[in-house]
């Protein structure tokens, strides 16, 4: 028989109560911070601000594109080309005449010279003398949304008092613009499949790497009676937490990339450049749905990320059966 020392006595004691202790602490099946995991969200941060920023530019491009086919749709446009021989003054006002007398017009407005020559300045720049240049003047017919407008009567009334005029109908562009912006929206859904694609396939790797790591401890706890759903448990939560904090990281700087973008293009509006970008693709201001979408993408990149890793590791579980 062994004696202890009194003071022996007392270590052992002291020793025995901390193992106990630390036996009784909730040690996680997967750790908490890892390489591996710190790799993953940033994986997961940048997948997510590469989805929010797609379906953001498509939200964008859609919203502008609505703008641009409200404003065609609404519109007509009536060019007079100078002729030798023929007063252009006149028929400028023989083709005002003409537009407003037809069915279905709101109001006609004719530009002035000045105003013509205006709009060659962004291709042409300032300071050219464009007297000696033909230069067509336009009028621009605003529709009545509420009465229907029969285009080739309009056509054929205005052609007969003025042959050198011209009627625009938008009709080809409405159509090229929608094309446009349908083919847009698909691309970034495309984009945005293939990001949501990879961060899964990253996920499934992630998860089954922290398998191999833990897998005496899986088979142990497998053995011993723990269910399925428990041990899956274990690990949805751990890849939960860290595709929260990928996604927070991910949708608030494409959050960030928006609002300073919008606030950049309020500084440039006063400039000519800025109102042309915005003329050409909006203000790159979300709305609030906007906003709620990218929260909504954060939030689904979480509980993506989680689910993923239960499914994997369930299926492994029920291999092990």
């Amino acid at each position: 028989m062994i004696y202890l020392q009194s003071d022996e006595r007392r270590d052992f004691e002291h020793f025995d109560d901390d193992a106990a202790a630390g036996m009784r602490k909730d040690v996680p099946l997967v750790p908490a911070a890892s390489i591996a995991g710190r790799a993953l969200v940033t994986v997961v941060a940048i997948m997510t601000f590469l989805a929010a920023l797609t379906a953001g530019a498509a939200m964008l491009i859609a919203h502008s594109a609505d703008d641009w086919r409200g404003q065609v749709a609404r519109e007509m446009t009536i060019q007079v080309r100078p002729e030798t021989g023929r007063d252009l003054d006149a028929d400028v006002t023989a083709a005002v005449a003409a537009a407003r007398a037809a069915p279905g017009i709101a109001d006609v407005y004719a530009y002035s010279k000045a105003q013509s020559e205006a709009l060659l300045t962004p291709w042409l720049g300032t300071g050219l003398d464009l007297s000696e240049l033909p230069v067509p003047r336009l009028i621009v017919v605003k529709l009545d949304p509420k009465a229907a407008l029969d285009v080739a009567a309009l056509r054929k009334a205005v052609m007969d008092k003025v042959p050198n005029a011209m009627i625009d109908d938008h009709r080809l562009w409405l159509q090229r613009l929608s094309v446009m912006a349908g083919t847009v929206v698909v691309i970034a859904f495309v984009v945005f499949a293939l990001v949501m694609l990879a961060m899964v396939l990253a996920v499934g790797f992630a998860t089954r790497g922290a398998m191999a790591g833990n897998r005496e401890i899986i088979e142990v706890l497998h053995l011993v009676g723990a269910g399925d759903g428990y041990i899956s448990r274990q690990f949805q939560r751990h890849f939960f937490r860290l595709g929260l904090r990928g996604g927070l990281i991910g949708g608030g700087a494409a959050l960030l990339v928006f609002l300073l973008s919008s606030s950049i293009s309020a500084l440039m509006r006063a400039t000519a450049g800025g109102d042309q970008i915005e003329a050409m693709f909006g203000s790159f201001s979300l709305s609030a749905n906007g906003y709620g979408v990218i929260a909504m993408i954060a939030a689904a990149v979480a509980i993506t990320t989680g689910l993923v890793s239960r499914i994997i590791v369930f299926r492994h579980l029920r291999r092990l059966t």
